[in-house]
């Protein structure tokens, strides 16, 4: 039976070294670390991702600022506000809530923050530091990173290993092979076209699902022993899927009945739990990795600004 890796445990550890460094920030006289959000609409998603980031904010020490925008909000209006955050010392890192509504180009949105501000590190200037294996110099996606901290964090050898990403995403699939590459894996990214799928995730020491199908990945598709790390964030109505995968799971049952819908990652737990070595939970595994690095991000630009 495969052991659970804690992303929630890992999460709270990352965060309490940022606060402890953020403590000696204060006591040597600096102002705290500035994140700006930005959120577009009313995407009801975006609006509970937002909450969480600004608490999480107030809880470490952060200095924060919320800007809630219409949805009739035009790309020079936003454009203008990023210009002007760019501009404000307060402020390290600058985050605009994704996605935003379909008449605002997203690129252009994210070229426009400041590199060394762009703590999603989507900016091109961030993509190409991380490509040439510059982490240092730059801000890295969050959630694979995340990922990266949850391997090493967990003594799960990575250099040398054979890792198999499935999704070749610009936020996470192709950023998770090259900061597993940075770190001497051997890496191949899969996707929609790959031919025999499960043969070549048979290959894997380290499996990272992020293709966005719930339970997509079984058995057939795990090297006995292997890690499974579980991105997967899908969002499932269906109660007589839930019985499939998870068999009488009154918990997320509940939440179908209550909500209208439960969370469900890329990987069958059921199936993948009895080859796997480690596996991580849907939710309890990436999820929280993902704000504490965000966390760890505006530190890390507000460290590069002093």
């Amino acid at each position: 039976m495969a052991e659970l890796l804690d992303g929630k445990r890992i999460a709270d550890e990352i965060l309490g070294e940022v606060r402890s460094e953020l403590l000696a920030t204060e006591a040597a006289g600096r102002r705290p670390p500035g994140l700006a959000v930005v959120l577009v609409g009313g995407d009801p998603a975006s609006l509970v991702y937002v909450g969480l980031k600004v608490k999480k904010c107030a809880e470490i020490g952060f200095h924060s600022e919320r800007y809630d925008m219409p949805e009739s909000t035009t790309t020079e209006e936003l454009l203008e506000l990023i210009a002007r955050l760019n501009a404000k010392h307060e402020i390290d890192g600058i985050l605009v809530q994704l996605p935003l509504p379909k008449h605002i180009p997203e690129q252009r949105i994210l070229d426009a923050i400041r590199p060394e501000k762009d703590i999603d590190g989507f900016h091109p200037i961030n993509v190409g530091l991380l490509y040439l294996g510059q982490e240092s110099h730059a801000l890295t996606p969050c959630t694979p990173t995340g990922v990266i901290e949850l391997l090493e964090r967990s003594s799960v050898p990575i250099e040398g290993a054979s890792a198999v990403v499935i999704g070749r995403s610009a936020i996470v699939g192709k950023p998770m092979a090259s900061l597993l590459i940075n770190r001497s894996a051997t890496v191949t990214v899969c996707h929609s076209r790959t031919v025999d799928l499960p043969g070549v995730c048979r290959n894997a020491d380290i499996l990272v699902a992020a293709i966005g199908k719930p339970a997509f990945v079984t058995d057939a598709f795990i090297k006995p022993g292997a890690t499974v790390v579980d991105v997967g964030i899908n969002a499932v109505t269906d109660p007589s899927f839930v019985r499939t995968v998870f068999g009488e799971d009154e918990k997320r049952l509940a939440a179908i009945e209550k909500r209208g819908q439960t969370i469900v990652g890329d990987v069958h737990p059921r199936l993948a739990e009895p080859v796997a070595g480690r596996l991580t939970p849907v939710p309890g595994g990436v999820g929280p990795l993902t704000i504490a690095m965000l966390m760890k991000n505006t530190y890390k630009a507000y460290r590069l600004a002093l």
